[in-house]
């Protein structure tokens, strides 16, 4: 209970801070600034670089507000990037409200265009905040909360149902953490396998799997042997295999092996972990097949939503980082995903409607009936919903102090004030609305870190990403300290041990590669994640670039990332070499990397001036909560005492369930447009 109160305080301080927000609009009298004229320009530091203002004044007048330079990311911050300048000359002030969602935008813009009002000399003693209006009353079937994947295709789902569907997104852009994240998708795809070639890695894996007996202690089968049978199908499935695949070779012409209980095995043992109170959690099988079963239907039904996709024959598959097999597919992600969503949705007359929060759940005989919202200026608004209420508003990794409180299993690794790869709005109201009226929650005790961070943002840009398998991690001694193919707690816990908690990637992968398909190093022109180039990011000072060994060691000799290590090229040759060795035997002695990929050919790197190699400083950050609201398969919420909440589903980062103690990369992904489906047809049809 203590935790309930403590969410559903943070919650009200929230709305009560935008409700609060009201002021005025006091401008200085015309005699104090009349004599200044001319252009002026203030610099602030904004979230990807120097955010620079043009301000134009006429006697005294501010009469225009251009942005000359501004590093910001496109639809992220289009709405601040619109908004804050014509308001400062509308109201001529640089002290505006922020744009929800775009808040380190919205503020780097106003401090600049300050800074240009100081070097004219012009004296803003006013401010400007937006005052609520009337209150407002809606009507339709189904309303949705979060404008993210899961909200998305929640809300397509059911208008393809033929219901009337309204939207609200408490930012000010759709697309929540599916925007931040990377575009990964597991599902078991054998048309896909088919054409990829079984490695003598995988192929010792495999063997391991047929070694494992339900006794095994380490399987914890005993206090889950609900589990028990899909070791069995597992077992049954890689017999089966080798049986068709008999006189092949792995490594040579065995092709890709894959099944609906390998992903289950792997969510089960991925998500296995001890709390610190002893107890062990695992993921609701029946969850955990549902996602299995309908990932790749999820996936090719948003390909028919025009989200671009590349499954089946002929289909690229990667391990994405903590993914623990080659099933990930890719969508280009952000912008485009967010955009084909929303276009798709549109069509199918959804409402949608940005910068407006869910604050509380209308409850009509037991039935869900609406909801209670507030617009960002304070306006409130009352939703009736025949149907019922989709909440996707996504988990709370935006609110440190609430993963704190929950907290049973990071401890002193975690502080109320650890960063966050996660969109700002993700604070775990949707949870918080749901525990008002007795929904059940499960797993929040554990919420994960994505390992591969920006030491200073938090962010998952600002470096160079790769598949798991050909990406190499060293400390500050540039020794290797972990298998860089486990699983992401795995790797953040073992990443935090480090001094400062640093690390480093060093990546020439395939990624990167040249037109010849040889893997020769990373193209300082070829865009990483976020968009932003390698010779971007060096200007940014967010990695290092050597188009030899000698370059690469002298390069770290600066600041990058937040981090002051510098390596030698003896160092790093001596770590490039042995991870090389490795790969060449397919076989790591040291940590036993299950897929070993990404050969770094150093005597082509050092040839070409062309390519090189990058090292990425990377920290661990939140990203992920592992646990929410509790649903069954048809993402109906469920009370605690286990029952239906009749008109309440839930889907996304706001359910729990599905991960237990630890997602596995691409499986997010995978999880909202699966279950974002589920909901959104069952609320669609329901009467």
């Amino acid at each position: 209970m203590k935790k309930k109160l403590l969410s559903l305080a943070l919650a009200s301080a929230m709305v009560l801070s935008l409700v609060a927000c009201g002021g005025k609009d006091d401008e200085p009298t015309p005699s104090q600034n009349a004599a200044v004229s001319g252009t002026f320009t203030g610099t602030s530091a904004g979230m990807q670089g120097p955010v620079t203002v043009e301000m134009t004044v006429e006697e005294g007048k501010i009469t225009a507000v251009t942005l000359t330079e501004c590093h910001e990311t496109a639809y992220l911050s289009d709405v601040a990037v619109e908004r804050i300048p014509s308001q400062i000359v509308e109201h001529q002030t640089t002290k505006l409200d922020a744009v929800t969602g775009a808040t380190l935008c919205s503020n780097a813009i106003m401090r600049a265009a300050a800074e240009a009002a100081k070097s004219a000399g012009l004296e803003l003693t006013g401010e400007y905040h937006a005052q609520p209006g009337a209150d407002e009353s809606w009507e339709t079937d189904v309303v949705v909360v979060g404008g993210g994947g899961a909200g998305l295709s929640a809300a397509i789902s059911a208008a393809q149902e033929g219901a009337k569907v309204i939207l609200i997104e408490k930012s000010s852009f759709l697309g929540g953490n599916t925007m931040m994240a990377g575009g990964a998708f597991n599902a078991v795809d054998p048309e896909a396998q088919a054409d990829q070639i079984l490695s003598n890695a995988q192929k010792n894996t495999l063997d391991g799997y047929l070694a494992l007996t339900a006794s095994d202690e380490a399987l914890h089968l005993d206090q889950f042997p609900q589990w028990a049978p899909v070791l069995d199908e597992l077992q049954s499935d890689i017999k089966a295999f080798y049986a068709a695949n008999a006189g092949k070779t792995a490594g040579e012409d065995m092709p890709g092996f894959d099944s609906i209980a390998l992903h289950m095995w792997h969510i089960y043992t991925g998500g296995l972990r001890q709390m610190a109170d002893g107890r062990w959690i695992c993921s609701d099988i029946d969850l955990a097949r549902t996602l299995a079963e309908n990932a790749l239907d999820s996936y090719d039904w948003t390909g028919s939503l025009g989200v671009a996709t590349s499954s089946h024959a002929g289909g690229k598959l990667s391990t994405v980082l903590g993914a623990m097999w080659p099933r990930t597919h890719s969508y280009t992600n952000g912008a485009p995903l967010i955009n084909a969503l929303k276009d798709a949705a549109e069509e199918l007359d959804v409402k949608i409607y940005t910068e407006t929060a869910g604050t509380e759940l209308i409850v009509t005989d037991g039935k869900v009936t609406g909801l209670k919202a507030e617009k960002a200026d304070g306006t409130k608004i009352t939703i009736s919903a025949a149907n019922g209420v989709i909440l996707a508003s996504g988990g709370y990794c935006a609110n440190p102090a609430m993963v704190k409180e929950y907290d049973e299993y990071w401890g002193d690794d975690l502080s109320d004030h650890t960063l966050s790869t996660n969109a700002g709005t993700d604070t775990g109201d949707g949870i918080v609305m749901a525990q008002a009226i007795g929904a059940a929650t499960v797993d929040l005790g554990v919420a994960q870190m994505m390992p591969s961070s920006s030491p200073i943002k938090g962010t998952m840009t600002d470096g160079i990403w790769a598949d798991a398998s050909e990406q190499l991690w060293v400390d500050g001694n540039c020794k290797r300290f972990v298998n860089e193919y486990a699983e992401r707690d795995v790797l953040a816990k073992a990443s935090l041990a480090l001094d400062d908690g640093l690390f480093y990637i060093i990546y020439a992968g395939s990624g990167l590669r040249g037109g010849d398909g040889v893997c020769k190093g990373a193209d300082p022109t070829v865009p990483g994640m976020g968009g932003l180039t390698v010779q971007q990011m060096v200007d940014n000072g967010h990695v290092w670039y050597g188009s030899t060994l000698a370059e690469l060691a002298e390069a770290t000799k600066t600041s990058a990332g937040g981090s002051h290590v510098t390596f030698t090229e003896e160092q790093l040759r001596s770590a490039i070499e042995l991870y090389n060795s490795y790969v060449e035997n397919q076989n790591d002695p040291d940590f036993g990397k299950e897929v070993l990929n990404g050969y770094i050919d150093l005597e082509a790197i050092e040839a070409d001036p062309n390519v090189g190699i990058v090292i990425t400083p990377r920290k661990a950050s939140l990203h992920h909560t592992m646990g929410g609201v509790k649903i069954n398969t048809e993402a109906e919420v469920l009370n605690e005492d286990g029952q239906i909440i009749p008109g309440l589903w839930a889907a996304g980062e706001v359910a729990g369930g599905v991960h237990a103690g630890n997602r596995l990369g691409g499986n997010a992904i995978a999880d909202i447009f699966t279950f974002g489906r589920i909901a959104g047809r069952n609320a669609g049809m329901a009467q």
